[in-house]
């Protein structure tokens, strides 16, 4: 009794952090989004579920268009994390190699560094105009036209990977580090190929790390505001950057609660299903 209580205690302090950081905001942009909209303060008076018809049932399909958008761009960059991610991850788990620690401090040290500077630093590779990528290949009269490697969807996608790519491999990195190294060589003992091994053994056993990793590079893509803006432009047009247009420029913030929202609860869902679905690869795979 005395340790349940003393475990209470403890947790006390987190779970006021968590309400006063996490709950609150949540319940009031969901009260927000009930609020009826006005151009001339915050809210005003009243309630309506107008916000939510206008968002879902706009005869255009516009900003069902930009939800659409914003998870394809969360699902590309997420596989494409993935794909980058496992052999990096594999890599440094099962290297000797003197240099795991000079690896190490490559794949984590974009932490070090604000998002905006990276982005800054995209920005001059693949500028249109200016950016190195381009005038190298018109000096090399490789090309005529500059290539559109910037303010666009390959842009702030390549954005994206880079600033996210290592919440993919640290949870990866732990899984594939739990797996015993007696499993591979048992493998391709009794005759499976490196791949094989690496597709029936490593990738199942590791899977917990890939859902962690892609759950966390979903949701920080999803969500993104800065690098879309940054390498995009306005010109890719994702649901965060939309919220902001309707909150700060027409002064919508009600609808901008309500798209918000939206976009909480269609990202739960993705990631309710893709739990669902990886979780039965797991026997069928062992």
């Amino acid at each position: 009794m005395a340790r349940s209580r003393l475990t209470l205690l403890l947790l006390i302090p987190t779970l006021a952090l968590l309400g006063a950081f996490l709950l609150l905001p949540y319940l009031n942009m969901v009260v927000m989004s009930f609020r009826t909209p006005s151009t001339s303060a915050v809210f005003a008076p009243g309630f309506t579920t107008a916000n939510y018809l206008n968002a879902l049932l706009d005869p255009d399909f516009y900003y069902l268009e930009i939800l659409w958008d914003t998870m394809v761009l969360g699902f590309w960059t997420t596989l494409v994390s993935l794909i980058l991610g496992f052999p990096l991850a594999y890599h440094l788990a099962r290297t000797q190699s003197r240099l795991k620690t000079l690896l190490y401090f490559f794949i984590l040290s974009p932490l070090l560094v604000g998002v905006v500077i990276r982005c800054y630093g995209w920005m001059i590779i693949l500028g249109p105009h200016n950016g190195l990528i381009n005038t190298t290949l018109k000096q090399l009269n490789l090309i005529e036209n500059s290539l559109p490697l910037m303010f666009n969807t390959f842009g702030v996608s390549v954005g994206l990977i880079h600033v996210f790519l290592p919440f993919m491999i640290l949870p990866l990195l732990g899984s594939i580090q739990a797996v015993d190294p007696a499993l591979e060589e048992a493998s391709q003992s009794l005759g499976a190929s490196r791949l094989r091994t690496m597709i029936k053994v490593i990738v199942p056993l590791s899977l917990p790390g890939i859902q962690a990793g892609s759950i966390l590079v979903f949701v920080l893509t999803i969500s993104s505001f800065v690098i879309p803006i940054l390498l995009g432009s306005y010109k890719v047009m994702i649901m965060p950057t939309l919220v902001v247009q309707q909150i700060m420029d027409a002064m919508l913030w009600p609808f901008g609660a309500a798209l918000a929202f939206i976009l909480s609860i269609t990202g739960g869902f993705v990631i309710y299903f893709y739990l669902k679905l990886t979780s039965r690869l797991v026997p069928s795979s062992q």
